[in-house]
């Protein structure tokens, strides 16, 4: 499957988003209008003005939908989730060359909010993963105590985990040490 520069930005983004839900009683990662505005700075999302509380809101509940995404059983049903997102944010495709980047296409609308922003490009960057017939590719990590999303972009579909330096190498020492213990015993 090709991707293309701003689709994985796109991708990258809406992992990034996912991965700022509270889970397990842990802390919300997107609390405040300045953790929005570090978010918006750290994926360089373009043409975005200043943030509100309104904004963050707006945003917090897109992102309850990109999770929905995740969750979701087959390509019927996140299909409908997406075309739910990208029809509430108006999308108007739009072809732009901006910031040193060549031609690429923007989904949303000149002046749209960072919400809409968000759900016309990230949810079309998803939409192409079930037009290409490759929906779970769209993941959550297997390790037991993580459970964070990630698009799994290895040529054999086989990823398991979010970050194999992280949660899968301490899952395969883990099982290394049993096996080493129970030799032992």
């Amino acid at each position: 499957m090709l991707i293309t520069h701003d689709t994985r930005c796109a991708l990258d983004t809406v992992v990034d988003l996912v991965n700022t839900v509270p889970e397990n009683d842990a802390a919300d990662r997107l609390p405040d209008v300045a953790a929005l505005a570090d978010f918006v700075r750290k994926h360089e999302i373009s043409d975005v003005g200043v943030l509100s509380a309104q904004d963050l809101a707006a945003v917090q509940e897109v992102r309850a939908r990109f999770t929905g995404i995740f969750a979701a059983d087959d390509p019927r049903a996140a299909a409908a989730l997406i075309n739910e997102l990208v029809a509430a944010a108006g999308t108007t495709p739009r072809l732009t060359d901006h910031d040193g980047y060549d031609w690429h296409v923007h989904y949303f609308a000149p002046g749209a909010s960072v919400a809409d922003h968000l759900a016309a490009d990230c949810g079309m960057a998803l939409a192409f993963f079930v037009v290409a017939g490759e929906q779970e590719r769209l993941r959550r990590c297997e390790a037991p105590d993580c459970r964070r999303a990630f698009v799994d972009l290895s040529r054999n579909r086989s990823r398991r985990y979010c970050d194999s330096r992280t949660c899968g190498n301490r899952l395969h020492v883990a099982a290394y040490r049993a096996r080493r213990k129970e030799a032992a015993s």
